[in-house]
């Protein structure tokens, strides 16, 4: 547990970023910015470090609070991994609070609850279901909001995922199973609910639009000025395609924006081939940790995605082996021509779900044909130091890592990868994704025919992403 010192005063306003703050923390007034600067490094777990939520680079030393817009934290992926001619770039967000930028869902959901007097830190407890990576944010923001946080998630998930929980200062329970087994997650939040229905707020990153939103504003109009950027770089021509694996189905939510920009983008969904949900109403167990969780979110626009494809959970974790132990780095740079400095970043932006993002990736160059000026963007959604012990198993299941085994991966796994196991999406396709709610939200969850049907109107989900701006209005309202 945190030290007394840390934890905030809980009859304290939250004080924190609009959405438009955590896409441009430019505008953040400068002695706040510089405040937060300064506490990224200095103390992490001050909630100064609220105004950290972006995609941005942090400061170089020296330069805390400087007024100028920070580049954006992206790589682009060398063709000699992907063996696609299309230039795949991959927004990172192991610079956010925490490691990974589901902080960013966890925080927007908690502070709309705040601003519509939901929650208050003297009476509730927050409750956050989670496979991983939102409970490590959720774990992050709440307490640093000043609130008694709890994280629900199955047993099954990395050691680090647990012991990083309980740094932040948050208490979690397990569930049965492992990444697939929401189920159970969403029965324990209705046992704690029943037996404290004063106290416990279930903060929901598979209902709360809260998630839908900061990823359509912040990490999606993210995406359109990093498209700026390549396209003077690289010579790019718009973005072609985004990709992303579906947890909590936030992330994709960027394509929505992405797509009113450039109407012929390919919005991609990716499942474990071991859990093919939408795919093929597949179940089933798989170590892509953070993604398919077996049910298809209620905050999922499954009606303007263009494609669907698995990716193995094996594949995913074969390619991380290589992208971040040493002899992997080392065969990256002899073999393939990786420049040393490519070599130490790819090391440092990759977890299970970014490779599987990765290879969904190169699976959509290929299905779809694309080829040099195309732009597919998709995200690094956490590191490898989630996962060591999941390497400390593999390296236990296969051996050392050897030179071999490095080529061996990049040449079947990335270069040579297949496209198999891809789904366009037809209109007959995308109503069976959307039908797919019923089961969880209807039949278990108390939404109502009614309200699913109105998310087949496009206007449902735009009417979602005009409440960006009013949002903005109250939390900056809540400061004066």
């Amino acid at each position: 547990m945190l030290p007394q010192s840390q934890i905030p005063n809980p009859k304290s306003k939250i004080f924190g970023p609009t959405f438009e703050e955590m896409l441009h923390p430019h505008t953040v007034d400068p002695a706040i910015r510089a405040r937060a600067d300064r506490a990224r490094v200095e103390d992490p777990l001050d909630a100064i470090n609220l105004f950290n939520i972006h995609w941005r680079t942090p400061p170089a030393e020296g330069q805390a609070g400087a007024p100028a817009e920070r580049p954006i934290n992206a790589f682009v992926m060398p063709h000699a991994l992907t063996g696609v001619d299309a230039e795949i770039a991959l927004l990172t967000a192991k610079d956010f609070p925490t490691g990974s930028h589901k902080v960013g869902p966890a925080y927007s959901v908690l502070i709309e609850h705040y601003v519509e007097g939901l929650i208050d830190p003297a009476r509730h407890t927050l409750v956050f279901p989670s496979t991983g990576n939102y409970g490590i944010g959720g774990a992050w923001v709440g307490r640093r909001a000043g609130f008694d946080s709890m994280v629900i998630l199955p047993e099954g998930m990395s050691r680090e995922r647990f012991e990083m929980i309980e740094h932040f200062g948050a208490r979690y329970t397990k569930t049965c199973g492992s990444e697939s087994n929401v189920k159970e997650i969403y029965d324990e939040c209705k046992r704690l609910t029943r037996e404290q229905p004063d106290k416990i707020v279930i903060l929901n990153q598979f209902a709360e639009m809260g998630n839908y939103r900061f990823h359509y504003h912040v990490t999606g109009n993210t995406a359109l000025e990093l498209e700026q950027q390549l396209r003077a770089q690289l010579g790019t021509r718009g973005i072609a395609a985004f990709c992303s694996a579906m947890g909590s189905a936030g992330t994709i939510a960027a394509g929505d924006r992405i797509k009113q920009a450039f109407p012929d983008c390919r919005i991609v969904g990716l499942e474990p081939v071991q859990c093919p949900t939408l795919y093929n109403n597949g179940y089933g167990s798989h170590e892509i940790q953070g993604i398919g969780d077996k049910h298809v979110t209620w905050i999922h626009h499954v009606t303007n995605m263009d494609g669907l494809a698995c990716v193995d959970d094996m594949e995913c974790l074969r390619a991380l082996r290589v992208f971040t132990q040493p002899e992997g780095g080392a065969a990256l740079v002899k073999h393939y021509g990786v420049s040393e400095d490519d070599a130490r970043a790819i090391a440092g932006i990759f977890g299970i779900s970014g490779l599987c993002n990765l290879i969904g990736a190169i699976k959509t160059a290929k299905h779809f044909g694309l080829g040099r000026r195309d732009l597919i963007v998709t995200i690094a959604t956490d590191t490898v130091a989630r996962y060591h012990s999941t390497m400390q198993w593999m390296a236990e299941q296969h051996g050392p890592l050897t030179e071999a085994e490095c080529r061996a991966t990049v040449d079947h796994i990335l270069r040579n990868q297949k496209t198999d196991w891809f789904k366009d999406g037809t209109p007959e396709n995308r109503r069976q994704w959307h039908n797919l709610k019923y089961y969880t939200w209807v039949e278990q969850q108390g939404k109502t025919v009614q309200e699913l049907n109105a998310q087949l109107d496009p206007e449902w989900w735009l009417a979602q992403q005009a409440k960006v701006a009013e949002i903005d209005r109250r939390i900056l309202a809540l400061r004066d």
